[in-house]
């Protein structure tokens, strides 16, 4: 029996990837993600399901409909796309597409507009489409035209493009793919496909825009995370067909699941007599990628970047994963966003790439980073182009900086060229002062402190040894100390001499290092200490363990345990001016402490817990009081005691928890 995915489905009947989803559940029909295969038979009963419920929205219906009505006129922006026009005109946007293939014009949902595709909508339906005119004030959200139907000005929420980093082992492939790709958008530039890269690059595959960060290694993409900023929405995994898993790989594989980035695997090499495509797939399955076409949810495609076999699916991909994440942006809002490269250029000075994350950004626009300031004098596009605005996902390199900021600063829009001084002088001066303190990050000895402020719920560590063998059994033994109460997360492991970009994670992460063999380079050493990273250094595995268990009984809770000290009866009150009470008291048994807490009991029942304020002997202060002797008590914020009531002091210990 043939089957077919959700995700092509979905585009044959012009749905949603979610929409779809949602009608197969209703059906009872199982599916886990959009990348999953139906059944043909399922798939013509979700087209039966579709026709039926958009039946009296047929073109001949809506063709009758309207033929007894007078013509309606609806406003559009010019640009809209089909699936737009389909939500203005309240037809259901499969129809609307199989209206347009009836009238020979093959348009997608996503497709943009143009007078065809109006003239045919407006024969079809009986509407007289007008563009709106730009820079024209929006309707409000509500406001209906003449022919009541709703426009849809009042959310500013609007779907943006995917920025995609590509990230692997070396020689895997990484350059060679993001060059193909480059090379066949710039080849078909007259139909809209474009490249120049300025630290990014822009691709359209099939009317739609992915960004490409075009800087390269898993290094720099931590380096933007350690500094609280997150430009990426999709990683591309490369990893050769012939080659398998490396360890660059699986240190790709950890810094993409640190920042929560969904990764698509590109299986490269395949054209090569080696290749071994499902052995690269049971590798990736070993440690937790899972193939969706195996069950799983990681969508693996096998490409070529040498002959382009595959490319086009790759990135179909990639556009479905950022459908699924719903990714948007409101250009309306103040404009902010993040420096992904800068440089400082002879002609043109300081210079940085950035891309718009949020809102508009306009040239003479005044815009504060970490380091910098500057009033932008000119933009420019992916090709070299100067415009005059940037929206969202929009890599623009930017003109007018005072200087060279660094790779992951955040820029915001401020008023004016005052306020964006003053702020940058006080940025300055803390950092300033920060620089006079060492940065002080967690150490093993500090967890147990740090724990009982709440701060860490888990132990963070980062190992690197000199052999994979010995990584994996020292990774196995660690792991396994992990308890319900206190855990161990190795967010990467590796082989290998200890470099920056481990110094990086283990900063973005809050991390410790663990070296087993190995050592750090000069550059990483530097580089730790100046973030604050402790590097702990071994050579033998049970030191190794003791060590980390030591940190994780310190991490546990201690147990409060009561220690009975002594009993004292109040035998008569005294009333002392300014002092308030004083309770004189005979020490029954025991000691009473002046450190020790205290329970007043009446009559068998517990009336006040607490702490003594003041023990005397007579008029003298004491730290003590024997049974047999006398003594003067008073009570921390108590004086409701009475005569014949008696007092039970003690001492709360606390016990270091071992693990079992």
């Amino acid at each position: 029996m043939s089957k077919i995915r959700v995700y092509e489905l979905a585009k044959m009947l012009g749905k949603s990837n979610k929409d779809l989803l949602s009608m197969l559940e209703d059906l009872g029909v199982e599916v886990k993600t959009h990348m999953s295969s139906i059944d043909t038979e399922v798939a013509q009963l979700i087209e039966e399901t579709v026709k039926s419920e958009e039946g009296k929205h047929t073109p001949q219906m809506q063709k009758e409909e309207t033929m007894v009505k007078e013509k309606q006129c609806v406003r559009v922006r010019k640009t809209a796309t089909v699936k737009e026009v389909a939500r203005l005109i309240d037809v259901p946007v499969a129809e609307t597409v199989k209206t347009l293939v009836d009238a020979e014009i093959m348009a997608p949902a996503g497709t943009s507009i143009d007078e065809a595709i109006l003239l045919a909508l407006g024969e079809a339906y009986n509407i007289e489409f007008q563009f709106e005119e730009e820079g024209s004030a929006p309707k409000e959200e509500g406001k209906t035209l003449s022919a009541g139907r709703p426009v849809f000005h009042g959310d500013h929420m609007e779907p943006r493009s995917p920025i995609v980093t590509v990230m692997g082992h070396v020689d895997h492939g990484k350059t060679t793919l993001l060059d193909y790709i480059r090379k066949t958008n710039i080849s078909a530039r007259e139909a809209g496909g474009i490249t120049q890269h300025i630290g990014a690059s822009t691709v359209d595959h099939e009317g739609k825009k992915i960004i490409f960060l075009d800087t390269p290694g898993h290094e720099a993409f931590t380096a933007m995370r350690a500094r609280g900023a997150q430009a990426t929405d999709v990683a591309i995994l490369v990893v050769a067909a012939d080659d398998g898993l490396m360890p660059q790989t699986r240190e790709a594989i950890n810094h993409a699941k640190a920042a929560g980035v969904p990764i698509v695997v590109a299986v490269n090499k395949i054209d090569k007599p080696a290749a071994r495509p499902d052995r690269v797939r049971q590798q990736l399955s070993d440690i937790g990628l899972v193939p969706e076409e195996w069950g799983g949810d990681t969508i693996m495609v096998d490409v070529s970047a040498k002959t382009g076999q595959g490319i086009p699916q790759l990135l179909e991909m990639v556009l479905l994963v950022a459908e699924m994440e719903e990714l948007k942006a409101d250009p309306t809002v103040t404009p902010e966003g993040i420096v992904i490269e800068a440089k400082l250029d002879k002609g043109k000075g300081p210079v940085a790439t950035v891309i718009v994350q949020q809102g508009t950004l306009h040239r003479g626009d005044i815009i504060l980073l970490d380091s910098t300031w500057g009033k932008i004098r000119a933009m420019l596009d992916s090709r070299g182009r100067q415009v005059s605005k940037a929206g969202p996902s929009t890599p623009v390199e930017v003109l007018g900086l005072t200087s060279v900021p660094q790779p992951g600063e955040r820029f915001i829009l401020v008023e004016n060229e005052r306020e964006a001084r003053d702020k940058t002088a006080k940025w300055e001066q803390i950092k300033r002062e920060a620089e006079t303190v060492t940065s002080k990050r967690m150490t093993l000895e500090e967890l147990y402190s740090q724990m009982k402020e709440g701060e860490i719920p888990q132990l963070n560590l980062l190992v690197k040894c000199d052999v994979q063998g010995t990584c994996e059994a020292l990774c196995a033994a660690l792991e396994k100390m992990g308890t319900s109460e206190v855990g161990i997360n190795i967010i990467h492991r590796g082989v290998g001499r200890i470099a920056e970009s481990d110094i990086m994670l283990a900063s973005a992460s809050n991390a410790v290092i663990i070296g087993f063999n190995v050592r750090p380079d000069k550059n990483a050493q530097k580089i730790a200490e100046v973030e604050g990273i402790q590097i702990r250094l071994y050579d033998v595995i049970y030191d190794v363990i003791d060590d980390v268990k030591v940190a994780l009984e310190g991490m546990l809770t201690p147990t409060i345990r009561e220690e009975p000290l002594g009993q004292a009866e109040i035998r008569q009150v005294f009333k002392v001016p300014k002092a308030g009470k004083i309770a004189g008291c005979y020490v029954t048994e025991g000691t009473i402490k002046r450190s020790a807490r205290a329970r007043v009991i009446r009559d068998g029942v517990v009336v006040w817990t607490g702490s003594l304020s003041n023990l005397k002997r007579f008029k003298d202060e004491a730290r003590e009081v024997n049974a047999g002797y006398e003594c003067g008590i008073n009570f921390a914020g108590f004086q409701d005691f009475r005569e014949g009531d008696v007092i039970e002091a003690f001492e709360l210990i606390e016990e270091r928890r071992h693990l079992d």
